[in-house]
């Protein structure tokens, strides 16, 4: 993703909003702007502003976020350009759900929740939308697969999220990691961005070039599994943040929440929930045992 940020100049104060991301954000025209705009990707001191006709005012702070969701839109503005994008995003599917909490499987290709670089196309609007608001309590990357909890009253949000920050909680993943490590089972205790940061890693099988390892998060930081192997000298597969992606790698990053369980809020009932590997990683999983030894090292 690409941010673009800048200063409303004295010459353009009083211009339109997207006349001057036009003449101030280089791979903007006047048009793209606009549908920057509708997607939510601009923030005028701090607030996100749809609005393409407002007046700019000299010394305002302007933020541009362009990225996927840019490059993924339709490139025209209004609720049926809007809807035309949705409507290529993937299925979800609700695993459980009751009047304090909802469970899905969120596949790879669609947000979490909204981001810098837009409001709409996600997860928890998607969810919303069916007449009951609900609230963010954890995440999973754009191009992560898995299980996912939504709170749906201020009460079972609070306590969810207690849960996570006390990691009073289990979280397992699938992932596919360059390389073998050195041990069936090891351990990653490193402070990422200065906070503390602990994985468990159990290799569930070696291949020639890869390892299918299975990852229990202890605590839960951005992008700590991803930046725990790379330490390790195992990058995730796939992974063109931190690493790169190889022409035998998956056509996305190699990272599946497949375990989630946690005691509901209000009932003190246990819940489980696990998410076989889905289709793209199960069916790039099989090429990959039917090629030859040596193709993925080529």
């Amino acid at each position: 993703m690409a941010k673009y940020e800048f200063d409303v100049p004295e010459e353009l104060s009083g211009l339109r909003l997207d006349q001057c991301l036009a003449r101030c954000v280089e791979p903007l025209s006047r048009s793209s702007a606009r549908v920057a705009l509708d997607l939510g990707a601009v923030f005028v001191d701090d607030r996100r502003i749809k609005v393409a006709s407002r007046k700019v005012v000299a010394g305002q702070h302007v933020v541009v976020h362009l990225g996927g969701a840019f490059e993924r839109a339709h490139k025209q503005v209004g609720r049926a350009a809007r809807e035309r994008d949705e409507a290529h995003l993937p299925a979800f599917r609700v695993l459980f759900e009751d009047e304090h909490l909802v469970v899905v499987y969120k596949p790879a290709g669609l947000l979490s929740a909204p981001t810098p670089e837009g409001d709409s196309g996600n997860l928890q609007m998607q969810l919303s939308r069916r007449g009951v608001g609900v609230f963010v309590v954890h995440r999973l990357d754009l191009q992560t697969s898995g299980v996912l909890v939504y709170a749906k009253t201020p009460a079972s949000n609070h306590a969810l999220s207690e849960l996570f920050r006390t990691h009073d909680l289990t979280r397992r993943y699938d992932v596919f990691a360059t390389g073998a490590p050195r041990e069936e089972a090891f351990s990653v205790r490193q402070s990422l961005s200065g906070k503390p940061a602990v994985t468990h890693f159990r290799r569930l099988a070696q291949h020639a070039a890869f390892c299918h390892l299975e990852a229990t998060l202890e605590t839960g930081r951005t992008h700590q599994i991803r930046r725990h192997l790379l330490g390790e000298g195992l990058p995730v597969l796939a992974d063109v943040e931190y690493s790169r992606r190889e022409p035998w790698h998956p056509t996305r990053l190699a990272l599946h929440a497949k375990h989630l369980s946690f005691v509901h809020p209000a009932t003190s009932a246990p819940l489980a929930f696990d998410v076989d590997l889905p289709d793209d990683l199960a069916s790039w999983l099989r090429d990959m045992d039917a090629a030859p030894a040596t193709d993925a090292s080529k």
